[in-house]
């Protein structure tokens, strides 16, 4: 019966990411170095709001969109910290995690041949879901532009066929964000364009020494902005994203969301009405600590002689694998594996445009951090000789 599957599920793969850890996961003694993840715990007041919901049985349906109080926080998270503002009551959608409201977005406003521009290497989640939309994903190579994705790279992309721009920043898997001046000219090309932008600002609470700003600061009625707590206050499991776009927008993405999941964990939705809330500042800290193990981490690494942009946010190098290895990155990340005994992210996993790099994630301990750079500077050490 499988040849009676949907072709374009039959052709979609599982995440290179995830396909990699859960090949090398058993592996005794290993130093992970893969998953996006933080390794803080959920703050403590969000959790125990989290528990008291499920005391006090608040475990029913809520609006679809989600509570209008946790809309309404929502709102104010981002007009507090990005100067957006957004109707809490028609233009806010509480998601079942960003992976949720990227999907339903480009569902909604994707059509058979539509182009999707995104920065090439890229995160592996968009590409699958555009193609189920019977859309075109159009990577755009940034590995000569220091990884920005800028007005001048899109520029070259366009087409007549073009619907959507994707910006996501500070970017997985490089952790290269855009400034204030970069959204602007993106702002400029696309403002007359019938092209929507999809900005993906999941780790916006993760920028080291800048500010973070938001395309939808310029081009508001055009873009629909992915946020969330996942990264932001460690929240991964609760399953919580937020969805931002003007009204027009949003009134057709609740619909998809509707036939989708019905709703967010209610649950989970009490638990981040205290994360924007009591909680709006709980990433400083963490973040104040990545940007610790970032420095270290590039020390390192140019120490060992690899090549990286110094990530402006989020927890992530990506590493150019040097001339001297023969291998493709993920044969090379296997070996790494074999012979050292610790996991990064191939290359490939982003798109062929992330071949011949490996993915290091830093959201781990300065001592698993320590550990696993003085294997891979062994690893290096040993392929020169």
């Amino acid at each position: 019966m499988e040849h009676l599957i949907n072709e374009r599920v039959k052709n979609i793969e599982i995440s290179g990411i995830r396909k990699f850890f859960n090949m090398v996961s058993n592996t005794e003694d290993m130093i992970s170095l893969t998953i996006g993840q933080p390794d803080f715990p959920t703050p403590e007041h969000v959790k125990n709001a989290g528990v008291k919901a499920i005391e006090d049985n608040f475990t029913s349906y809520t609006h679809n969109a989600g509570m209008l109080e946790l809309r309404a926080s929502a709102a104010n998270f981002v007009k507090q910290k990005y100067g957006l503002d957004y109707n809490p009551a028609s233009e806010v959608i509480v998601t079942t995690g960003a992976s949720e409201a990227i999907d339903i977005a480009l569902r909604t406003i994707l059509t058979e041949g539509s182009e999707v521009i995104l920065p090439g290497p890229v995160y592996p989640g968009y590409e699958p879901i555009i193609r189920l939309c019977g859309g075109i994903p159009v990577h755009a190579d940034i590995r000569k532009n220091h990884f920005r994705f800028t007005a001048e790279v899109i520029e070259s992309y366009l087409t007549d066929n073009t619907r959507c721009v994707v910006l996501p920043y500070p970017s997985n898997p490089t952790g290269v964000s855009l400034s204030y001046d970069e959204l602007e000219k993106i702002a400029a090309l696309l403002k007359d364009k019938e092209v929507f932008i999809l900005a993906d600002e999941i780790y916006s609470e993760l920028v080291y020494g800048n500010k973070h700003y938001s395309i939808a600061s310029f081009l508001r009625e055009k873009t629909i902005v992915i946020n969330g707590l996942s990264k932001s206050h460690s929240m991964t499991g609760w399953r919580i994203g937020l969805l931002y776009a003007p009204e027009y927008l949003s009134k057709h993405i609740l619909k998809v969301h509707q036939y989708n999941v019905t709703c967010a964990a209610s649950v989970s939705q009490v638990a981040a009405l205290e994360a924007l809330t009591t909680g709006i500042n709980d990433a400083i800290p963490m973040r104040n600590e990545y940007e610790k193990r970032r420095d270290y981490v590039h020390k390192r690494l140019t120490e060992t002689g690899l090549e990286t942009v110094k990530p402006d946010g989020a927890f992530y190098f990506f590493v150019k694998i040097p001339e001297f290895i023969s291998m493709n990155s993920f044969d090379f990340a296997l070996d790494l594996v074999k012979e050292e005994k610790v996991a990064v992210v191939p290359g490939s996993a982003f798109s062929s445009l992330g071949e011949g790099y490996f993915r290091l994630s830093f959201a781990c301990s300065m001592s698993t951090l320590e550990k696993g750079l003085n294997r891979i500077e062994n690893y290096f050490n040993k392929q020169k000789n």
